[in-house]
């Protein structure tokens, strides 16, 4: 069945070369030259996509697009927009616009628009005359039955079906990647990679080649053509978590790479067109970056274009006994082990703890208990709970006769570097190294002096760095 387009534009000469490209990607159109017109023929007839022109002569582009968003759903419209007009392609994208094109027109790049938003729209079939359902089509990423998860996984539905730059944010560890991925393998782009970068683990100083490559000779050590990030995402998603940790100089390239949709590597002469949706997040807040002026406003507007928020854990306690068995899925197939089964006063603990670290942190609960535990039942005396910033509670801490010394006559100097964890870790590494040394690295021997049995020491040597 040959897919039809919808063109909205005043401009004859505007709508005669959108209808000669699109027909020469074997597409049908139908072309209207108002919003009247346009109304009428959606109420008419079917479609797979809608071009449609910002400026008309009975209204305007923004309000053909919100009519479409909220009666049909499933069809994707794009903008055509004055070129740099910065403000009305974010408009646009707010309003539901899958996406935008600028003029003068280029047709590659509308070529790659169109495909994009037809491969979307295939999934579903061509729309018909009456909304449909936001469908919970967010796939195993996005665990849990609660509201909260259950509107997180709406949202990501119908962000999925836009190629709107998406601002993710949320606490650390509450799966703001896991949502990311989600909204990329629900879209036009799932058959395209999906590449992650954390902004925040790149020495500034190489930012700019690996976001953007590099060209042989450009520098010191570049003894070859080096393809970034971007590049490496072509047709696809580039996920820049903790964006705001880039330096301000690659901020204002980032900036023109979003407005031109191109690139240039460094030491290259000239442009590249790419075709990637960028998804961004981080757990900081924006508003504070850019009032400090670490994050540059305009590219703030930019990558916010649309929020998603995801909700912390313990805004979602309801999803923790179906986090639980998959968290508890994939430890056992990555460690190659018996699957584990918290008991009933385990999930109950977990259910009742603030979880400060959030999913990542209930991972890591479990990935010890799991290790600890006997019989392969979690026990809540095997669960390992944090009480304090920086600080932990070992649920079955082994009887080690290490004399704590009273605060106010502790040598320990509390300055703006001083992590209690570490402090805790240091001590717990003294006594086990003591332990070994006295046993002759006789483990078993070392874990009976320390009161623990030896599969609880094999773990904390591992999780210490002592193995």
């Amino acid at each position: 069945m040959t897919d039809r387009v919808l063109i909205v534009d005043d401009e004859p000469d505007i709508r005669e070369l959108l209808e000669i490209t699109l027909g020469r990607m074997s597409l049908q159109t139908s072309s209207a030259e108002n919003l009247a017109s346009a109304k009428h023929l959606l109420a008419t007839e079917k479609f797979n996509l809608c071009l449609t022109d910002m400026k008309l002569p009975d209204g305007d582009g923004i309000e053909l697009v919100e009519h479409i968003s909220n009666n049909f759903n499933q069809l994707p419209v794009a903008m055509i927009t004055a070129h740099g007009n910065t403000e009305t392609a974010i408009k646009a994208l707010k309003a539901g616009a899958f996406d935008f094109v600028s003029k003068p027109v280029d047709l590659q790049k509308l070529r790659d628009l169109v495909k994009s938003a037809l491969s979307l729209s295939q999934k579903d079939g061509p729309t018909e005359n009456l909304s449909s359902e936001v469908k919970n089509s967010s796939g195993p990423a996005i665990t849990g039955r609660s509201p909260r998860t259950n509107k997180l996984r709406e949202q990501i539905s119908k962000l999925s079906r836009s190629q709107a730059p998406i601002f993710i944010s949320g606490e650390s560890g509450s799966g703001k990647e896991l949502a990311a991925r989600a909204i990329h393998e629900n879209s036009a782009r799932s058959t395209g990679p999906f590449v992650a970068v954390n902004c925040g683990a790149i020495p500034h100083e190489l930012m700019e080649s690996e976001l953007f490559g590099h060209m042989k000779g450009s520098f010191t050590g570049a003894d070859q053509d080096k393809e970034g990030l971007f590049q490496a995402a072509q047709k696809g998603t580039l996920f820049l978590d903790e964006v705001a940790d880039l330096p301000l100089h690659t901020q204002v390239k980032l900036l023109r790479v979003i407005q031109e949709k191109s690139i240039r590597p460094v030491g290259a002469q000239k442009e590249f067109s790419i075709d990637v949706r960028i998804l961004s997040a981080t757990h900081k807040n924006l508003n504070i970056e850019v009032e400090q002026g670490r994050l540059r406003q305009d590219l703030y507007f930019r990558i916010n274009v649309i929020e998603l928020a995801v909700p912390p854990l313990r805004e979602r306690q309801q999803d923790i006994p179906d986090l639980g068995e998959v968290l508890l899925s994939k430890i056992a197939r990555e460690n190659d082990a018996p699957l584990c089964q918290l008991d009933s006063a385990a999930l109950a603990a977990l259910h009742n703890y603030s979880f400060p670290g959030n999913i990542r942190e209930l991972e890591n609960i479990l990935q010890r208990a799991a290790t600890l535990c006997e019989g392969n039942i979690i026990q809540e005396s095997n669960l390992e709970f944090i009480i304090a910033p920086g600080a932990s509670v070992i649920m079955d801490a082994p009887p080690v006769e290490i004399a704590a010394p009273a605060i106010e006559n502790s040598s320990v100097d509390l300055d703006a570097d001083f992590s209690l964890e570490k402090h805790l870790e240091a001590i717990e590494i003294k006594a086990i190294e003591k332990a070994l040394v006295e046993t002759r690295w006789n483990k078993t021997a070392a874990a009976k002096k320390l009161g623990m049995s030896f599969r609880a020491l094999r773990y904390r040597l591992k999780k210490l760095g002592l193995d």
